[in-house]
């Protein structure tokens, strides 16, 4: 037995059961495989995931109509693979969005933009069957006045939460929110504008204070936001809001940089055309992050320059910029060597070759669905998966309103679709946002039928997965 687990830790073909057995005999392992746009204080998977948990959208008349959490079977060698598993209701429609863990990893907040509830989900007790622990109902009064709680982003010991609006004029100028991990409320950060800079230096045409991601890089120091649009504009009809002029004016224009431990704007950079979500390198010698537009297709840079200053610049197209493909979640390599980029309105993903991050250069796509919106990819780069929906009011109509949840093995020249769970056949909703979870992350052993240690022929299949 301890020559063929020796053999396997060679070999790295550890199954989530192995990997539990071997906390048992005290031994660890370095092997990551979580998803990579992950905060870096947060815990990591070691090993396969187990499961994805999907924030999914309540649709009025599909099953019980509420927003909900609902979890995935991701493992192999798991007898329920690629199965939903176990869905907790909310209650309500709340515009279900974005979620994120805390740096433990033992609760996963979950955010919704119409109501501004945060819904706070146990994950950690029973990774398989996660728990609605709390639920928090007075954002705007705590924070002061933001709307539409986003990004929910790990530092130690706290969440950093961005808000895409206000309570005034449900505009786009919104702060950043500061919780504890328990959910007491911190501080409220704005976001800088003309009128109140609060210490930034404006660098450009723009400081319109609007706010959509966060992303931190700790060995600078830095924090990074984005920008895109308030309540009034995100709730509204997609069709409508693209006929009118002066909503098509409401778009945020800029990146911003903070200082990350006093939390202050030091910097507000010009990025044209609703820039969304953020990604970082992982390489500690790589100073630098990467960001998509919605409204112009384009791959803007952000990094620091031989004289420390840090600048943005549009580097690559996506897709044909006059169709306005309208490209939404991007995931990056955990080695920086590419990036995933989906495109909303073809159901497109591309993948850009980002060696140079000066010259991204696409290498391949490939149709996800007739709509498409997140990605996660794993930390060994070897699997993708991807969900539809990107707002209520903003999914496609009728057929091509489809509702799914996929997984595709890659191999670094073609994705192979290996699960593919439709979100309206099994009565669940619009599949938005997902997380990894995994019982190795609470040294638990795997409580679903797994193979032994000397099962050769699982073995055998680990080596040519």
């Amino acid at each position: 037995m301890k020559l063929k687990l020796m053999k396997q830790l060679k070999v790295g073909i550890l199954s989530t059961a192995v990997v539990c057995s071997m906390g048992l005999l005290g031994m660890t392992t370095p092997i990551s495989a979580d998803e990579t746009c992950q905060s870096p204080y947060m815990a990591k998977i070691t090993g396969q995931e187990d499961f994805v948990y999907v924030w999914t959208l309540g649709i009025e008349g599909v099953g019980d109509g509420q927003d909900k959490l609902v979890t995935v079977d991701v493992n192999p060698v798991s007898k329920t693979y690629g199965k939903v598993i176990n869905s907790v209701s909310v209650g309500g429609r709340n515009e279900a969005h974005h979620s994120g863990f805390t740096d433990d990893r033992k609760y996963l907040w979950t955010g919704a933009l119409d109501t501004n509830k945060m819904f706070i989900f146990d994950v950690h007790t029973n990774p398989a069957k996660p728990k609605l622990h709390k639920v928090i109902t007075d954002f705007v009064e705590k924070s002061g006045g933001a709307v539409g709680p986003h990004t929910t982003y790990a530092l130690p010991g706290r969440i950093m939460i961005t808000a895409l609006s206000n309570n005034q004029d449900h505009g786009g100028r919104s702060a950043l929110v500061e919780y504890t991990n328990e959910g007491k409320y911190i501080a409220t950060h704005w976001m800088p504008t003309d009128e109140n800079l609060n210490g930034a230096v404006k660098s450009g045409k723009y400081a319109d204070g609007y706010n959509y991601d966060v992303r931190a890089l700790p060995r600078k120091n830095l924090m990074i936001t984005s920008s895109f649009t308030g309540w009034s504009n995100y709730m509204m009809d997609f069709g409508k809001m693209l006929q009118d002029k002066e909503a098509m004016k409401r778009f945020g224009n800029t990146v911003v940089l903070w200082d990350l431990h006093s939390k202050k704007p030091k910097k507000i950079l010009d990025v044209p055309g609703a820039p969304l979500e953020i990604r970082c390198a992982w390489k500690p010698e790589n100073n630098w992050c990467l960001t998509t537009t919605a409204l112009t297709s384009k791959i803007h840079l952000i990094y620091e320059d031989k004289e420390g200053e840090w600048k943005s610049k549009a580097v690559a197209d996506i897709g044909d910029p006059s169709k306005i493909p309208l490209p939404v979640d991007i995931s990056i390599r955990s080695d920086d060597q590419g990036l995933w980029v989906q495109t909303f309105m073809d159901g497109m993903t591309r993948y850009f070759d980002i060696s140079d991050p000066f010259n991204p250069k696409q290498v391949y796509e490939k149709k996800i669905g007739k709509q498409v919106n997140m990605a996660s990819s794993s930390w060994d780069n070897k699997r993708v998966y991807f969900t539809s929906s990107l707002l209520a009011n903003w999914d496609k109509k009728g057929d091509a309103g489809e509702q799914y949840f996929k997984a595709y093995d890659w191999d670094g020249k073609d994705l192979k679709e290996t699960i593919k769970i439709d979100f309206l056949e099994e009565k669940l909703g619009r599949a938005h946002q997902m997380r990894f979870g995994a019982y190795s992350l609470y040294n638990m052993a795997s409580k679903s039928p797994q193979p032994t240690l000397g099962d050769e022929l699982v073995a055998k299949a680990l080596l040519n997965k």
